[in-house]
């Protein structure tokens, strides 16, 4: 099998990305679960002489891959100064430098307003200087795609030039995301071929949605690196998603990797999180529809004998297949749902609970399996064999003083209450209701996510969706993601609704 390296440029060419800046703190914590549990490669983290914010970050990270073992993986963007990016990256820690040079003609003699000769002059100085001061050296070709179709000549000579040079790795950008998987395919193949001993980098860009395709091609015609970033994170269109090349490298072509797949999810939700920037629900691997069967068909399918999967189980990267309930449910969907919940109806019940949910389904009311418990309630009023009950909760926001919560809840026939204060309303609910779990000896989930969701038009007196997503250990330490719902005028009572049925949710769970 062959072995190629995925350098993530999250951090430095994700960050070009509008509307995104990460904190300090952010970039440490996205760091380390890139280098020590995702296990990329390389790690590129930003731009040399970049802002104070950044010097401070990179000398966090720097200190602490030093002390951890990963001080090699790092690298920064550099520039062609002479000096001034070498001492730069000296005096952060930083031991390797992907040197930006001008790789088309164009960009040589309308952007630096030299030829070829002078910038190779320019280009000899700054990596001389490097090498003195025991740096290490990749050399990107700064728009090598129109390069090598307008000026292939300049490329070759650039190349001719660079080889002389002690340094690791010619990367190779399409930086305006221009190239097909077939040009991609065939420039690549001509270099490798050309120069056999050169360690080539492919670097995507997304503007035509082609980034990872690209990539693919780029590493089926001999690239020994590929770039990549979380999420596909990256100016204009964004670059090649980690997770889709990762998975086409090694399901289409064979390649290893070192990328631990399974830590694939957390590592998109975190910088999900950090960013602001929302992932598609139908985005390949992260998504959070990826792994759900909507149609009746397909989980019939699923049901006997997994007629409809392939390759792209969820258990391989962590995550569990889930059925989707609405106007496309069948009676498998159903059964699926209940079987996970530990709930057990007869035939003639279960047709008339997916007739509800078709219904409402048809209505356009979003059913989720956090919901059938309250719908077989409402149905069939049956009582629930599990039930924690939130009898009253007092919430107080006040200007300039912290919030206050005070909640009474029930469970087993037995009645407890709490009070706490929090950052917010709900923040203070949730610490006054993890005492009262506590006391219960009711597992705390881990919050993960929180999503309000408003009707358009500007109504005040709306109904507000709550969407909370919970991380939930179990005692193999095997995670398991939980979403609830709660919908109400009030943002802070809806997100309550949806954690009392996140709570009647594990318990259900834990009665199978």
């Amino acid at each position: 099998m062959k072995s190629i390296e995925i350098m993530d440029t999250t951090l430095r060419d994700g960050e070009q990305m509008q509307n995104v800046s990460y904190t300090t703190e952010e970039k440490l914590a996205i760091s380390k679960i890139l280098l020590t549990e995702v296990k990329v490669d390389r790690l590129e983290l930003t731009s040399a002489r970049a802002s104070t914010g950044e010097k401070f970050f990179v000398e966090k990270v720097t200190k602490w891959a030093e002390e951890a073992g990963y001080i090699n993986a790092l690298e920064i963007l550099s520039f062609v100064d002479k000096t001034k990016s070498i001492d730069w990256a000296i005096s952060v820690g930083i031991k390797r430098i992907n040197l930006l040079t001008k790789g088309s003609k164009k960009h040589c003699e309308n952007q630096l307003g030299k030829n070829l000769k002078e910038h190779l002059h320019d280009i000899y100085e700054t990596i001389n200087y490097a090498i003195q001061k025991n740096i290490e050296v990749n050399v990107y070709l700064e728009d090598f795609s129109n390069g090598i179709k307008d000026s292939p000549d300049y490329v070759f000579e650039m190349i001719d030039n660079l080889i002389k040079l002690p340094i690791k790795r010619i990367m190779l950008p399409d930086t305006l995301g221009i190239f097909n998987p077939f040009e991609t395919y065939d420039y690549v193949k001509l270099l490798v071929e050309k120069y056999p001993h050169v360690h080539f980098d492919f670097h995507p860009h997304n503007d035509y949605g082609l980034g990872v395709a690209n990539a693919l091609a780029a590493a089926k015609a001999g690239a020994k690196g590929i770039h990549v970033t979380v999420n596909g994170m990256g100016e204009r269109a964004g670059n090649a998603s980690l997770d889709e090349v990762v998975v086409g490298l090694k399901d289409f072509f064979g390649f290893k990797t070192g990328i631990c797949e399974k830590e694939l999810y957390k590592a998109s939700k975190m910088v999900e999180m950090f960013s602001g920037q929302r992932v598609a629900n139908n985005k390949p691997i992260y998504g959070a529809n990826v792994f759900t069967q909507t149609a009746g068909i397909h989980a019939d399918g699923d049901k006997k004998g997994n007629l409809y999967a392939n390759k792209l189980v969820p258990e391989r990267f962590g995550r569990v297949r889930e059925y989707a309930l609405g106007k496309l449910s069948g009676k498998a969907s159903l059964e699926m749902n209940l079987k996970k919940l530990g709930i057990e109806l007869d035939e003639e019940k279960k047709k008339i609970l997916l007739d509800k949910i078709i219904e409402l389904g048809d209505k356009k009311k979003v059913v989720t399996i956090e919901d059938l418990p309250y719908i077989i309630d409402d149905i069939f009023e049956m009582p629930q064999e599990v039930s924690f009950k939130l009898i009253h909760c007092v919430i107080n926001t006040t200007y300039n003083l912290k919030p206050f919560s005070a909640v009474k809840c029930s469970y087993n026939n037995e009645v407890m209450d709490a009070y706490a204060y929090g950052d917010g309303g709900y923040d203070a609910f949730m610490n006054a209701l993890k005492q009262i779990l506590q006391r219960f000896n009711i597992t705390i989930p881990n919050l993960v996510d929180y999503v309000v969701t408003i009707p358009p038009g500007g109504k005040t007196d709306a109904l507000v969706q709550t969407t909370i997503y919970w991380e939930l250990k179990d005692e193999n330490n095997k995670v398991e993601h939980i979403v609830s719902r709660g919908l109400n005028p009030d943002q802070i009572i809806a997100a309550i609704e949806a954690t009392i049925r996140m709570i009647n949710q594990i318990l259900l769970r834990k009665k199978k």
